[in-house]
């Protein structure tokens, strides 16, 4: 079997898919984008393209290998992102290759349901207490918030207890038999994360993820990590285990790479495996589209140090366009009590709809992030 081409499709309202064909017929799917750069990611991926158009897509290791060390330059998002597109495509034909899904190939299941979370609040919090009420009625046993909008380095005393308060509407809705995840989403300097976490400490999160930026020294890490016995989770802007080892070496209790940005499926194995070295748990980043989720799941089911897989429904950046609109059939996605069903289908177990995915590439989309700036006009964090 060989590789005979590429096509990549830019798909509202921010992803990116990548196809692979073969001489015989097995096409895989993948999904290499970077939130707000998916234009940057589909060059980098038709540059790569000539590394393994004609070669043997069962290969997986080997092409792994060349797309990210075959260039004097590489890692960060663009090349990561490219890659793990690749990547995961190259594993869905792998597992239709075999009439297998991925999960077997990686070893086989170490469990049966995958427990998932929902998202509430959106990017300025609100209104969490009937939100978060909505999601346990929808059955699931966990959800993330945000802890905030825009703040300064050090925030005031009210925005402190804002995010305390909002925190508690959640865990007032939740009832101390469902989880709480808090994101920081790196917006707090590392002395107000230092203050934010020992604050939360009362409502028990499961985590909290991104307290500070991930440049920042591990020894930032390690000071936030020091500060309170709340879990810290981050990994959503690491791009492989090289990346994780000092944040795991300061002491997160949670690493979150994401399918799409952090290598695929065969680094977050390795990311997985370098966590359980540390006690540490895995639990992806994944708020794109349904390649990616389908991805992660597939490592979830092989993953012995698996927390829970975040995904994208109803999520705040879609805009009405929900992940499942670009599948032929939804089964997977199709959550019970807050967990996903062991997937049997080969390959991926999903199956693109490839109609609907080359209409919306007919219109593409150009998501950009959000810049936000402070009451002074400077800019903070998004």
């Amino acid at each position: 079997m060989q590789i005979t081409g590429i096509e990549t499709f830019l798909v509202a309202p921010r992803w990116l898919f990548l196809k692979v064909s073969t001489d015989e017929g097995i096409t895989g799917w993948g999904e290499p984008v970077v939130e707000g750069r998916a234009g940057t990611v589909r060059a980098a991926v038709h540059e790569l393209a000539e590394l393994v158009v004609g070669k043997d897509p069962l290969r997986i290791e080997d092409h792994w290998q060349v797309l990210r060390r075959g260039g004097f330059y590489r890692g960060g998002p663009v090349l990561s992102s490219a890659l793990a597109g690749f990547d995961q495509a190259l594993w869905d034909i792998a597992g239709k290759a075999r009439n297998a899904p991925v999960h077997e190939l990686l070893g086989g299941p170490v469990r049966d349901r995958v427990r998932v979370y929902s998202w509430v609040g959106g990017d300025r919090p609100s209104g969490i207490f009937d939100a978060v009420s909505a999601q346990v009625e929808l059955g699931f046993t966990a959800v993330k918030m945000n802890v905030a909008g825009p703040l300064g380095p050090i925030a005031t005393p009210a925005e402190a207890a804002a995010a305390l308060a909002r925190a508690r509407e959640a865990r007032e809705a939740l009832g101390p038999d469902r989880d709480l995840a808090i994101d920081f989403h790196g917006r707090v300097s590392p002395a107000m994360a230092r203050r934010l976490v020992k604050m939360l400490e009362e409502v028990q999160p499961m985590f909290v993820e991104e307290p500070v930026l991930p440049e920042l020294p591990a020894d930032v890490v390690k000071s936030v990590v020091e500060a309170s016995t709340v879990p810290i989770a981050l990994g959503e802007r690491l791009f492989s285990r090289w990346e994780f080892k000092p944040v795991l070496d300061a002491g997160v209790a949670v690493v979150q790479p994401d399918p799409s940005h952090a290598g695929g499926i065969s680094e977050l194995r390795r990311i997985a495996a370098l966590a359980e070295v540390y006690g540490a748990n895995l639990a992806p980043h994944c708020p794109l589209g349904p390649i990616s989720l389908a991805a992660a799941l597939q490592v979830a089911f092989a993953t012995p140090n698996f927390l829970i897989q975040e995904q994208s429904l109803g999520m705040h950046y879609h805009d009405g366009r929900e992940p499942v609109a670009y599948l032929a059939d939804d089964a997977l996605f199709r959550f019970t009590d807050g967990y996903a069903a062991r997937p049997t289908a080969p390959g991926l177990g999903i199956e693109v709809d490839e109609e609907a995915v080359r209409r919306a590439d007919e219109t593409g989309h150009t998501w950009r992030s959000p810049v936000w700036r402070l009451p002074d006009g400077g800019f903070t964090e998004w």
